[in-house]
C-alpha cells in the first residue's frame, strides 16, 4: 500500500514543508521525514516556496509552463524507492548504469522522472495499473541513448 495513499494535496504538501522546517531546525526526523528532506536538500530552488505557506495551495499548471516541485519531489521520491526494492525488475542496475554516466544519482534520476512521468500519465490516461515493462524499456532506451 502505498505511503501517500490516504493523503489529500494539503496533507502531503504540510509533510513537505514539515519536514524540511525539522531538518532545517536540526529536529530528529521519522524515516519518511528523512527521505523528504534528502531530496528538497538537493533542490535548493524550492527551500524559499517551502519554507512559505502559501506553497500549500498554490497550483502549478503545464499550461503556465510551471513544474509543480511537490510532484517532482514525489517522483524522486518514487524512484528512489523503485531502486531500492529493485521494481521494476532491472531498474537498480539502469540507474546504477546511469549515475555512472551522468554527474551523479540526482542526474540520473532527473533522466528517469521523465519516463516516470509519462509511464504514470498513460497509465491515468488509460485508466489501467501502469505498464512496467513499457517502463523498464523506456528506461533502458535512456541508457542506451546515453551511450552515444
Amino acid at each position: 500500500m502505498p505511503v501517500f495513499h490516504d493523503q489529500d494535496r494539503s496533507s502531503l504538501r504540510r509533510l513537505y514543508v514539515e519536514s524540511w522546517r525539522k531538518h532545517r531546525e536540526g529536529r530528529v526526523l521519522e524515516p519518511l521525514e528523512a527521505q523528504i528532506a534528502a531530496v528538497v536538500a538537493q533542490h535548493p530552488e524550492y527551500h524559499t516556496l517551502l519554507e512559505n505557506e502559501a506553497a500549500l495551495t498554490r497550483d502549478w499548471t503545464p499550461e503556465h509552463g510551471a513544474t509543480n516541485p511537490f510532484l517532482h519531489m514525489g517522483l524522486h521520491l518514487a524512484i528512489r524507492e523503485q531502486v531500492a526494492t529493485d521494481r521494476p525488475a532491472g531498474i537498480a542496475a539502469v540507474h546504477a548504469a546511469l549515475a555512472g554516466r551522468f554527474a551523479d544519482a540526482l542526474e540520473a534520476e532527473h533522466a528517469m522522472i521523465e519516463c516516470l512521468g509519462a509511464a504514470l500519465w498513460e497509465a491515468q490516461r488509460d485508466g489501467k495499473a501502469p505498464d512496467e515493462k513499457r517502463y523498464l524499456d523506456a528506461l533502458q532506451a535512456l541508457l542506451r541513448q546515453r551511450r552515444r
